[in-house]
């Protein structure tokens, strides 16, 4: 008895589960790429332009609506193998046949558990992606209608707003300017009180001092005297030379 359960088992429920099994991967797989090009097809048609329409998904959806029900179909199929693998293991006498048996439907239960997690994540990102289009594309469609009716107002508006960032940077340098010029005014304010300072000190000093100030008067006209002879001087030998050269 126990054997012509462990040959039923491997002939018949082991096959079945692995063709099943094999057979998930697969439409998983492809599944999964479905997904991925509906979401890289909808930002990059969403990213390459604001004026493009939005990608038509209708055959997309058809697809992905069919693959869901293929899989759902291939999880319910496993899931009645590993029901019946189940029956035989319960219904084994050898207890080691037996604990063999548990571990093997164990795996597959694991498997099955593995795919059906994966089918359940895939379709979930898929709607969610779908929702969220969905949701945008009319809000991109007010967008799109929004910019091709006021096309006009956004390049007054951006006219404007250039004269005035123009009028913002001829007010900054003017205001440069003039703090400029103040602080040159400063300057040249504080050298004139300076110098008033400094010639105030000289009449200080001379009125302190009127032997130094003669002193200084007799220099300047001894300086003049001597100017005088010396001019005098060189003024005659050049006669002189003058009177030499024609005679």
């Amino acid at each position: 008895m126990a054997a012509g359960s462990s040959n039923y088992w491997k002939a018949n429920l082991r096959k079945q589960a692995r063709q099943l099994e094999n057979e998930l991967d697969l439409k998983l797989v492809s599944f999964s790429k479905l997904c991925t090009s509906y979401s890289s097809s909808r930002d990059g048609r969403r990213d390459s332009s604001d004026t493009t329409p939005l990608l038509n998904g209708s055959s997309q959806d058809r697809m992905f609506e069919t693959m869901a029900v293929e899989i759902e179909q291939l999880l319910g199929k496993l899931t009645g193998i590993n029901d019946k693998m189940a029956e035989y293991t319960n219904s084994a006498g050898v207890p080691s046949l037996n604990a063999a048996l548990m571990h093997t439907l164990q795996r597959h239960r694991d498997i099955l558990q593995d795919y059906t997690h994966e089918f359940h994540k895939t379709k979930a990102n898929f709607l969610a992606i779908r929702e969220r289009e969905n949701l945008l594309g009319s809000v991109r469609k007010d967008i799109e209608s929004y910019k091709s009716g006021s096309g006009v107002n956004n390049r007054r508006t951006e006219l404007f707003l250039k004269e005035h960032e123009h009028l913002r940077n001829s007010d900054r340098l003017i205001e440069e300017t003039i703090s400029i010029a103040m602080a040159t005014k400063e300057n040249m304010t504080s050298q004139r009180g300076m110098l008033k300072s400094i010639q105030s000190k000289m009449n200080t000093l001379a009125n302190r001092f009127p032997a130094v100030n003669s002193l200084i008067q007799r220099i300047n006209l001894r300086k003049r005297r001597d100017s005088l002879i010396l001019g005098g001087v060189i003024g005659v030998c050049t006669i002189l030379l003058l009177l030499y050269a024609f005679h």
